[in-house]
């Protein structure tokens, strides 16, 4: 298991930064995705660029407050947790990933992927927040 976190502070109310991270409908602003496929109410898959699918699960949502799923594609499974914390005009984010790898070959890897994908998904979010 491999737990990597991520925090970062935006110029947006938290309901801005919320709609922003948790739309399965409107994820152009996400550099590392071709689509979202909404299953159902708790259930999605995302593709990469390369065609790679993940399988999410919502398992607990808070409005503007708390996000979490779980998260397994062929190479892992975890967990992942969002909260969005309001601070005068600002909105801290505090993402959590927990994750296991399935094959051996790449649990060194793991951990150096995760940060490289949050402060991806955290430099793209920004840019998405300063052009709403």
């Amino acid at each position: 298991m491999t737990v990597s976190n991520i925090k970062a502070t935006f110029q947006n109310d938290v309901q801005k930064v919320w709609e922003t991270v948790t739309s399965l409908e409107e994820y152009a602003w996400r550099s590392d995705l071709s689509k979202i496929e909404i299953l159902n109410e708790k259930q999605f898959i995302e593709y990469t660029k390369n065609g790679y699918a993940t399988n999410f699960t919502i398992t607990d949502v808070e409005p503007c407050k708390r996000w979490e799923f779980d998260m397994e594609n062929d190479n892992m499974k975890g967990h992942w947790t969002g909260i969005f914390t309001q601070n005068g005009k600002q909105t801290e984010i505090d993402f959590t990933e927990d994750v296991t790898a399935k094959k051996a070959i790449m649990k060194p890897f793991v951990k150096a992927y995760l940060k490289k994908q949050q402060a991806l998904y955290v430099s793209d979010l920004k840019k998405a927040l300063s052009n709403k």
